[in-house]
């Protein structure tokens, strides 16, 4: 056998058989690509939304015990982009922001027109079947067009017409998303978009002069809010002013995160939502932390802490490592989202904040805010994959 082999090779297409272990560089290679400090949090988290989703629709019931099917459909969309963008080059998304962000735009003003009304915003758009918010996808758009122009070799975010130019647009779609109405999202945008701008080194001074405009204008944004966002605040600020009916949330939210002690109630024993003290129509998805913490008690609210602490170390690291401008704007701005909703979220069922629709990134119940927040980490590891590599899109 031993001739037999040596004068008859097996056929291998006219190329050498690979010797052993000529694999393993290639694995290694395609290992390196992930941010361990993002993909296990990242997984732990999405793990423990579709636990706890599913967790409240049992106890919810009237048809909220199937949303988690839905959620893990949306969860295998979010993971598919997430995956694809890991193997694609992100700096080809600052050219495409000249397409996505004016699309964003019709988006926003198509809604105004022809969106599904639900507690009196029109903040969801049907088209062909598939029904998604424009607003998240509006954010995305801003990030990558902000990020992309201020990597431009001539962008001083410290002239006037480059600060104009970058207000304009956060400013556009801001206002659009102010007129659905969805305050609490269109905040979202300001955050982030100055976290950009400090990290294209935005002076020091100009922070200041712009921190006192807004202090300066708060009163005439007050006086311009709508009667319900004015009773939200004043709901805040004193919910035992009405406790049976827009103090109720307030008040059971955070009582609900008390009630779960050092331990928890356990999965699925948490009474608050079980017997409906906490919405049951967003108690999947606005109040989400509440049930957590009820039922998972003081640890398991710094476990998922911690969680949140890695992920957003492992983004602004990436920043850090960045090889070029637009990477580490697009990172600055995604961790300054995520810091944005995991406060405001906790900070609502805490009494610390006003109550707001703002969801618990990458566990609250929703498609369009968990694909949107996969595609944000998504585009990070890429940035993370291309670590070492060149622009090659000098402008």
């Amino acid at each position: 056998m031993k001739k037999l082999w040596s004068v008859n090779p097996p056929f291998t297409g006219g190329r050498e058989p690979a010797p052993p272990g000529a694999f393993l560089p290639m694995v290694r290679r395609i290992f390196s690509r992930f941010d361990p400090l993002q993909f296990v949090p990242l997984i732990v988290l999405v793990s423990a939304g579709l636990l706890f989703i599913y967790g409240t629709g049992q106890q919810i019931g009237f048809g909220a015990e199937h949303i988690w099917k839905r959620q893990l459909v949306y969860l295998g969309i979010g993971m598919g982009i997430w995956l694809f963008l890991t193997f694609f080059d992100y700096r080809w998304l600052g050219p495409a922001s000249i397409v996505i962000y004016p699309l964003s735009l019709f988006f926003l003003i198509l809604v105004l027109f022809i969106g599904i009304k639900r507690n009196e915003a029109a903040r969801w758009l049907a088209l062909g079947g598939i029904t998604f918010q424009p607003s998240e996808f509006a954010k995305l758009a801003v990030l990558l067009a902000v990020s992309w122009i201020l990597s431009f070799k001539k962008a001083d975010i410290n002239k006037i017409l480059w600060a104009v130019l970058v207000f304009l647009t956060a400013a556009i779609p801001f206002g659009l998303i102010y007129l659905e109405p969805d305050l609490g999202t269109a905040l979202v945008l300001f955050p982030a978009v100055g976290a950009i701008a400090f990290a294209a080194n935005l002076k020091f001074r100009y922070i200041i002069i712009i921190m006192v405009i807004l202090l300066s204008a708060t009163p005439a944004i007050y006086m311009n809010l709508k009667p319900y966002q004015v009773e939200r605040i004043k709901t805040f600020m004193d919910p035992e002013r009405d406790p049976m009916d827009r103090g109720w949330n307030a008040i059971q939210a955070e009582l609900s995160v008390g009630s779960g002690g050092l331990t928890g109630k356990g999965f699925m024993c948490g009474t608050h939502c079980m017997l409906g003290y906490l919405p049951q129509t967003v108690a999947n998805s606005d109040f989400i932390f509440s049930v957590i913490s009820e039922e998972t008690g003081f640890l398991g609210t710094v476990s998922l802490l911690l969680l949140y602490a890695c992920l957003l170390f492992s983004i602004y690291r990436t920043a850090l490592l960045a090889p070029d401008p637009f990477g580490r704007n697009f990172c600055v701005g995604t961790g300054t989202i995520l810091t944005v909703h995991v406060t405001v979220n906790m900070g609502m069922c805490l009494r610390l904040l006003p109550i707001t629709g703002v969801p618990l990134p990458l566990i609250s119940s929703g498609g369009t805010f968990l694909i949107v927040m996969m595609t944000y980490l998504g585009v990070v590891q890429s940035v993370y994959a291309n670590r070492h590599r060149e622009s090659f899109l000098e402008v």
